[in-house]
């Protein structure tokens, strides 16, 4: 008998209407009463890790969940998440970069609330469990059939039913109810262990004109590094390309990941990309900023004495660099 965990977190998979919005009001055992033609030979065992809306989440409660999937997984067969998409991908890369690789580990969630007459929910948390049952290691996202690695993913519409992409990286598998079609194995991502807290890292935009006041404005609210969400292939204004180099030599991690949302990053113009490269900032590949925040992080978190050169081994091994 293959026993999976049901970890469900809130999200719109699991919100009612009421007169004030949508808010959470399902149960993780409310939302596997919605699955039909389950698996036989497969327990599901449903548990209520948190009850929020994705954008309300701190980094401590990441945190939190990081270490009770964890927990899960040493006592099931395979964890299912579900989750609201607003913060999806994110939570994703955390449970990537924290996970010990040995249990499969997905997660879903809806862009229907659980009372609309049409749910995508139901239709999602069954294949995700599905593909949890099929037992393949690691971390993904399971959202409308398709089955895609968690680092990497992005949420590329606001309202669509497949509002989930891995661009350049595609699917590693389908799920249908004619079963599970693989086509792709992601690789280990896996970089500490769960941390009892998150150090601070801040995103900086870049747009036409941006001076250098997000970066002081980071440094003075306590961050420990930076991500630059750079123009195209990895290029950010001379003011924030000047504080980047003042960060690097006092020793503050700079990552530089692309706004564009797809595609990787490099140092190639002279006064932009390239300036940073020769200063020591770090390119996060394909990374979004908000994936490439959560991979600094927890480089901090659990190499305080070498966090760029932990997350650029990270980055060579699993492909990203």
């Amino acid at each position: 008998m293959t026993r999976l965990a049901l970890l469900a977190t809130g999200g719109t998979i699991a919100t009612r209407a009421t007169a004030e919005g949508r808010a959470v009001a399902a149960s993780a055992r409310d939302l596997l009463g919605t699955v039909t033609g389950a698996d036989t030979g497969v327990e599901v065992v449903p548990i209520d890790a948190a009850g929020r809306l994705s954008f309300a989440a701190t980094l401590d409660d990441l945190a939190a969940l990081a270490r009770t999937v964890r927990e899960a997984c040493a006592e099931h067969d395979g964890v299912v998440v579900t989750h609201g998409t607003d913060t999806l991908e994110e939570t994703a890369a955390l449970l990537a970069l924290t996970h010990d690789g040995a249990t499969p580990v997905t997660l879903t969630g809806a862009q229907r609330p659980f009372d609309d007459p049409a749910p995508d929910g139901p239709g999602n948390l069954g294949a995700a469990l599905r593909w949890a049952a099929h037992g393949r290691p690691g971390v993904t996202v399971t959202f409308a059939g398709r089955v895609l690695p968690a680092i990497g993913v992005r949420k590329v519409h606001t309202a669509a039913l497949a509002a989930f992409a891995a661009p350049d990286r595609g699917p590693l598998a389908s799920v249908d109810g004619a079963g599970v079609r693989e086509h792709a194995v992601a690789p280990d991502a896996v970089l500490g262990d769960p941390p009892t807290t998150l150090p601070r890292v801040d995103v900086v935009a870049q747009y036409v004109g941006a001076d250098a006041h997000a970066l002081d404005a980071a440094m003075a609210a306590g961050a420990r590094g930076v991500v630059v969400a750079a123009f195209g292939a990895g290029n950010a204004t001379p003011a924030v390309v000047d504080s980047a180099r003042r960060l690097l030599e006092r020793g503050v991690p700079v990552v530089v990941a692309s706004r564009t949302g797809a595609g990787a990053v490099e140092g190639l113009y002279a006064g932009g990309g390239a300036d940073l490269a020769r200063a020591g900032a770090l390119f996060a590949g394909d990374l979004s900023p908000w994936q490439a925040r959560l991979l600094l992080a927890v480089a901090l978190a659990s190499a305080p004495d070498d966090p760029v050169g932990a997350a650029r081994a990270w980055a060579a091994r699993t492909g990203v660099a």
